[in-house]
């Protein structure tokens, strides 16, 4: 069974609010919703923190397309890799996009990453709104394939039967991921979301929140300190001191509901 779209209701808000117009479903559109959603909607830990904080039973941590959107809109959230792609394909599903679910791999860590290929006519696409890629890259069959984005070149080399590596360039890691590129049936990638909250679930223990603001790609990572905010462009890496009230100035810079990041250290540490 395919992944549901969102309602046409939840579609226009979630359109309103990364500000793009509707549109026919070709590679135009889908750039300018890769682009608003990276510039939107951050990565970000807090979110799984705090619900798993609240929830004691794992399959009810899960934040679905309805929870996801609507969090997202009322309290600025974005969430990690699993929920935040599978909300996007929903997204897409609901505009007319077609294409289907992966579970990839980084290094020695298996089945931990997930990404979209978005089908548009002949080609495929590689969507990830959860690393973020920060454009959707193509993928051919037996070529290495590359496209530039404002902060990274992306480049993804066939590397065996249904996979191929995924890098960047103007960052301190290259490599990204593996992608796998089978297709994952909805309720085998729902399982890996419930998954993602127990015991070995990733990003539990860290508040790291990202995300495109004025020109820069801006970061938190409460292990780095709680005190800095870090910017990056071109390559480089700027520090930012956040004062003496560091929850309300992350909350400022990436439009967030402050009580929910305090929950998030709070937690984490």
């Amino acid at each position: 069974m395919p992944t549901s779209p969102l309602s046409p209701n939840l579609t226009r808000a979630v359109l309103n609010y990364l500000q793009v117009s509707p549109a026919a479903p070709d590679s135009v559109f889908l750039d300018a919703l890769v682009a608003a959603y990276v510039r939107r909607v951050p990565w970000e830990s807090v979110s799984r923190i705090v619900k798993r904080q609240r929830e004691s039973d794992t399959a009810r941590c899960a934040r679905w397309p309805q929870e996801f959107w609507q969090d997202a809109m009322t309290q600025g959230t974005g969430g990690t890799c699993f929920e935040t792609n599978y909300a996007f394909l929903a997204l897409l599903r609901a505009l007319g996009f077609e294409g289907y679910l992966t579970i990839n791999d980084m290094d020695l860590l298996t089945g931990c990453h997930s990404a979209l290929v978005i089908m548009i006519g002949e080609q495929r696409w590689l969507v990830d709104v959860g690393l973020p890629l920060y454009v959707p890259v193509p993928l051919a069959e037996s070529d290495r394939s590359s496209r530039s984005s404002a902060f990274h070149t992306y480049r993804a080399t066939p590397c065996g039967d249904c996979c191929y590596q995924i890098e960047r360039d103007r960052h301190g890691r290259r490599y990204c991921y593996t992608l796998v590129d089978i297709p994952v049936s909805d309720s085998a990638y729902r399982a890996a979301v419930s998954a993602d909250y127990g015991r070995s679930g990733l990003f539990l223990d860290r508040v790291i929140i990202t995300r495109v603001c004025e020109g820069r790609i801006w970061r938190f990572h409460s292990q780095q300190g709680v005190g800095v905010l870090e910017s990056f462009v071109n390559g480089g890496r700027t520090e930012h001191a956040l004062g003496s009230d560091p929850v309300a100035t992350i909350a400022q810079r990436f439009q967030m509901t402050p009580a929910l990041i305090a929950a998030a250290l709070a937690k984490a540490g």
